[in-house]
């Protein structure tokens, strides 16, 4: 068996060629264009190349991008000033804050301060509630994009066994939730799964993984899922980004995967251009929140 490749830039291509007819639309009708702000604290490299993507990815689509750098200096203080500011600015949509943050930088409260109706990223706790109880405003772009994937090759989840390695709260936590709800916007055939969640203390992991029809590794160790933790026939999602003496590779053994797994993404091209695509959703639906808001206060006053 060679397992197929979900190319996570081809279906990136298609939706963003998606996103920007939207926009034109959303142009024409609102007479100005989206427009997403980046903060960028001190001068991690990963971090500064994550940013520029962003910045390009928004300049396919029509998207405004504006990228507010700040020193690694910066206190927590800092950050919720430059925050307030955005949060007021009427001209912006969609606000985030690139990840991680310098040491001593209290990343919970910067991440809180953003306005919910302009957390793109959907890390404010009041949007992660509405993800919880199955009537998002925005999806989590990384498990967004793993959907997303998922689903325009065909691949459902219901009634799937799910194993995610991994409990983050960028990742793990928000995809289990999407993925064992009742419904999503891509119909029930892509949630309604069984889901476990694996980390550090889970005991037998092998035999966890074993058991999974769709695999999802996030735990950013390079190639930790080897060819003997794989069921014949399942799905890989590899959302690991590792640098190494061999280049980026993922969480999981590409090369095993492939002649095990029946579905397998690549790293790179896999699920990371899925991210940025759902970000610029993100700033559209933001856009349009906002402009259907203000022209409801418009109309009641």
């Amino acid at each position: 068996m060679t397992a197929q490749i979900l190319d996570g830039r081809q279906i990136a291509s298609e939706i963003q060629s998606e996103i920007k007819q939207r926009i034109e639309q959303f142009v024409r009708r609102q007479n100005r264009q989206p427009v997403l702000a980046a903060v960028l604290v001190g001068n991690n490299p990963a971090s500064q190349v994550y940013v520029r993507n962003k910045e390009s990815a928004c300049a396919k689509v029509g998207i405004g991008s504006r990228l507010h750098s700040m020193p690694d200096s910066s206190t927590t203080g800092d950050l919720l000033e430059k925050l307030s500011e955005l949060n007021s600015d009427a001209g912006v949509n969609g606000i985030l804050v690139q990840l991680p943050l310098p040491d001593g930088v209290d990343s919970q409260a910067v991440l809180d301060s953003i306005d919910p109706l302009k957390d793109v990223d959907a890390f404010h706790p009041y949007n992660v509630g509405l993800i919880s109880q199955g009537r998002p405003r925005f999806l989590p772009c990384t498990p967004h994009g793993i959907m997303r994937l998922l689903h325009r090759y065909g691949v459902p989840a219901v009634g799937r066994h799910v194993v995610i390695v991994g409990r983050s709260d960028i990742v793990g936590k928000p995809l289990a939730l999407m993925l064992a709800g009742r419904n999503c916007p891509y119909g029930p055939q892509m949630a309604n799964a069984t889901v476990t969640i694996c980390h550090s203390h889970t005991t037998d992991l092998h035999s966890l993984t074993r058991s999974a029809d769709i695999l999802v590794a996030a735990i950013g160790k390079p190639k930790f899922i080897s060819g003997d933790m794989i069921a014949p026939g399942a799905v890989i999602v590899d959302v690991g980004i590792n640098r190494t003496s061999e280049g980026l590779v993922g969480d999981v053994d590409y090369h095993a995967a492939l002649q095990i797994a029946s579905f397998v993404t690549p790293v790179p091209g896999g699920v990371g251009p899925l991210t940025v695509a759902m970000l610029l959703e993100n700033t559209l639906v933001a856009a349009t929140i906002q402009a259907r808001s203000a022209t409801e206060l418009y109309q009641s006053s």
